[in-house]
C-alpha cells in the first residue's frame, strides 16, 4: 500500500518561499503520476500542480503558473513543491497526491488512487 507524507509547510510573509516535498513509500513510485491540490478555507480543494511519471510534462493552475514549480527525484521517492512569491491567497492546506497507473499528469481529484494528510501553509500580509 502506497503512503505519502507532506512535510514543508509554514508559516511565511507575503512575496516569501517555502518549498514542500511529499515522501512515498513502495517500490514503483517512479511509475505513479503525481499532483499537488490544496483546500483553503471555505473552498473546495483544487488542483495546484501535476506531474507525469518520467517529470517530463507538467501541469500548472493559471492562479500559480510562473510562481511555483512542481518536480520529482524518482530516486528518492519524493515529488516537490517549490512555493515561491507567496501570496496570502495561497493559503491553505496543501495535499500530494498519486495515481497508480497511467502516462499523462492528471488534474481532477477523482482521477489520483493515494493522498496525503496534508501540510498547512499561511502566507502572511
Amino acid at each position: 500500500q502506497v503512503q505519502l507524507v507532506e512535510s514543508g509547510g509554514g508559516l511565511v510573509q507575503a512575496g516569501g518561499s517555502l518549498r514542500l516535498s511529499c515522501a512515498a513509500s513502495g517500490r514503483t513510485f517512479s511509475s505513479y503520476a503525481m499532483g499537488w491540490f490544496r483546500r483553503a478555507p471555505g473552498k473546495e480543494r483544487e488542483i495546484v500542480a501535476a506531474i507525469t511519471w518520467s517529470g517530463g510534462s507538467t501541469y500548472y493552475a493559471d492562479s500559480v503558473k510562473g510562481r511555483f514549480a512542481i518536480s520529482r527525484d524518482n530516486a528518492k521517492n519524493t515529488v516537490y513543491l517549490q512555493m515561491n512569491s507567496l501570496k496570502p491567497e495561497d493559503t491553505a492546506v496543501y495535499y500530494c497526491a498519486a495515481r497508480t497507473s497511467g502516462r499523462l499528469y492528471y488534474t481532477e481529484i477523482n482521477q489520483y488512487d493515494v493522498w496525503g494528510r496534508g501540510t498547512q501553509v499561511t502566507v502572511s500580509s
